[in-house]
């Protein structure tokens, strides 16, 4: 490496590689005893393997920005168009696919409007924040990550229960914005069209019984936090993440055209909702006779359509929180009908998906109707919704897909009730072929 010097990429033979011992990279001013190989350019420019890579790394979010951003929310599918794609991802809660497809159409509908007016208009149009109401497992989070992936745009999700008010122990409200502008990989104007779903929001709300003379830091201190938020405000995010301290430097981000879905289970709403309405706070007999998950199943959907704000006030949520989501959309517990369609219709479905992993072993999973309604009834006894389907359904499939690579190829395997229950192991004899079981 004595004097020859190779201007541009290396190779082409030279043993030098186009790399000087003795550089300095002309963007970071790091020599190559510092980060290594440094690549000699023209008129003497220098550049180091990480200035390389980082500008191939903004040269690759440029290029996202213009072929996954522009454009994207331009043109809005209408409310049927995004009811429809929801179908395909969650089974039943067609009062709340509906509010959804509404709200994020007139959302973004607005934010068109606003950027393509020229003169002032004499109405002003308020974005319309959401609220989901329902019971664990019944597909809040999916429909708000379903409804961000078909409009692609910028979606983020954060724990209401991590966050408490500044200055204490745990996350400053800004990092929700922060989990948004990552997840639009700090394109700033991305983010700021983006959707935002806040999950447990319910356990943020004021303690009344709570006689402590603290704080209360993590509840009603940041409902107070997030009230700027969800109305509109330049908020300063610090850049990675974590408390806020003075010589920090930070990231504006405004507020106002950012869609938040919050979203919780308000145990105990209904008491409340039963009450205003003058209905009987012990249930009927019929409902005693279908048990106990069906009677406490059944008195939910039929009172959580009817939540007001003035309940979820009564709950523990500040008037001025609740004013700012204008927007209430009530989803239904799932019944076991509804359970075994979550099995088999959605694109994502459990079935579907284990169906799969047979096929790439060139073989066939044929579950049973009596099957599928036991594995529903199965969930529904742990009371965690949708979520206990995978649970259940990988406790059976486990072992068989372990053995899996090992059986005949071109084989058909049942599932059936005594598989289920284990009284039957699912490759007890040899497997029909696949043209056999038509």
């Amino acid at each position: 490496m004595s004097g020859t010097r190779r201007k541009g990429p290396p190779g082409n033979g030279n043993s030098s590689g186009g790399r000087r011992r003795t550089g300095v990279c002309s963007f970071c001013g790091k020599s190559e005893r510092d980060v290594g190989p440094i690549i000699e350019g023209p008129d003497g420019i220098y550049i180091c393997a990480g200035c390389v890579d980082l500008c191939s790394t903004i040269i690759k979010q440029e290029r996202r920005k213009v072929s996954r951003h522009a454009g994207s929310v331009r043109e809005v599918p209408t409310p049927r168009k995004i009811r429809e794609h929801l179908d395909s991802y969650v089974v039943g809660q067609d009062q709340a696919k509906m509010c959804l497809s509404v709200a994020v159409y007139n959302h973004y509908k607005r934010l068109n409007y606003l950027a393509e007016r020229q003169d002032d208009d004499d109405v002003e149009i308020e974005k319309s924040n959401v609220l989901l109401i329902g019971p664990t497992g019944c597909g809040k989070t999916l429909l708000a990550r379903s409804l961000a992936t078909f409009l692609r745009v910028p979606f983020a999700i954060s724990d209401a229960t991590t966050l408490t008010e500044a200055g204490y122990v745990g996350e400053d409200v800004e990092n929700v914005l922060l989990r948004l502008l990552q997840a639009a990989e700090y394109d700033i104007e991305a983010a700021e069209r983006g959707i935002i779903y806040i999950d447990e929001i319910d356990k943020i709300g004021k303690t009344n019984q709570n006689v402590s003379i603290t704080r209360d830091v993590s509840g009603e201190g940041v409902q107070q936090s997030l009230l700027k938020l969800l109305e509109g405000t330049i908020a300063n995010i610090p850049p990675q993440g974590g408390r806020k301290h003075p010589e920090q430097q930070y990231i504006q981000m405004d507020t106002t055209q950012i869609l938040f879905i919050v979203g919780g289970t308000f145990n105990g709403i209904e008491n409340t909702i039963k009450k205003r309405l003058g209905r009987s706070m012990i249930g009927f007999a019929s409902e005693q006779q279908q048990g106990k998950t069906d009677a406490n199943t059944n008195a939910r959907r039929s009172v959580l359509k009817d939540v007001t704000p003035d309940d979820l006030v009564h709950f523990g949520m500040i008037p001025e929180f609740v004013g700012r989501l204008p927007v209430i959309a009530a989803l239904e517990p799932l019944d076991e009908e509804a359970m075994i369609k979550i099995l088999t219709e959605p694109r994502n479905a459990v079935v579907r998906q284990y169906q799969k992993y047979f096929e790439i072993e060139n073989a066939e999973l044929i579950f049973t109707e009596d099957a599928l309604r036991e594995i529903a009834r199965k969930a529904m006894k742990r009371e965690t919704g949708a979520r206990a389907l995978r649970s259940v359904i990988e406790e059976i499939m486990l072992k068989y897909l372990y053995d899996l690579p090992e059986q005949p190829a071109e084989g058909a395997y049942q599932v059936d009730v005594e598989v289920v229950e284990g009284r039957r192991p699912l490759f007890d004899n040899k497997p029909v072929k696949k043209k056999e079981t038509a």
